[in-house]
This record gives structure tokens, sequence and C-alpha cells, in this order.
């Protein structure tokens, strides 16, 4: 395997992780931000006001999007495995 085969790889791989965690990460982004906004302004500074409601919102978009991460993941794992099996 030459150095630009594993360049390239770690490139995909970089790019699938950015495309799997990234949508999770947003909404987990966007509700922390709406509590802030809403903390500022009410003058509530709670801790727990801004665990648990971001929690919450990360597990359900983790169930609304795991079935983009799945083959998200499983069509890198096939690139991949037959990178692997042309090696050979």
């Amino acid at each position: 395997m030459s150095p630009a085969d594993v360049i390239d790889v770690a490139r995909d791989s970089i790019w699938v992780l950015i495309k799997v965690a990234g949508p999770t990460m947003m909404v987990g982004l966007c509700v922390g931000l709406l509590i802030s906004l809403f903390q500022s302004v009410t003058q509530i500074q709670e801790m727990t006001l801004a665990f648990v409601p971001k929690i919450l919102s990360i597990f359900v978009a983790l169930l609304l999007f795991l079935p983009f991460m799945i083959s998200t993941m499983t069509s890198f794992m096939g690139e991949i495995a037959q990178r692997i099996a042309a090696l050979q």
C-alpha cells in the first residue's frame, strides 16, 4: 500500500466521521445555544437546566439519524473491504 493510499483512506475516514457525528453535534449545539439564550434572558443560571435538555435532544437526534449513520458506516466498511481484497 502506497503512502497516497494511506492518505486517501485517512481522508475518507475523516469525512465519514464528520458525516456521522455532524448531525448530532449540530443538534446539541443548537439546543445549547437556545438554552444559553433562555438563561441569559431570564437570568437563570442553573447547570442542570442546560444539561438535561441537551442530553435528551442528542438521544432523540441519535434515534432519528441512526439509519443514516449505519448506512454511511456500512458503505465505508465496504469500500475498505474492497481495498483490502484488492491488495491480495
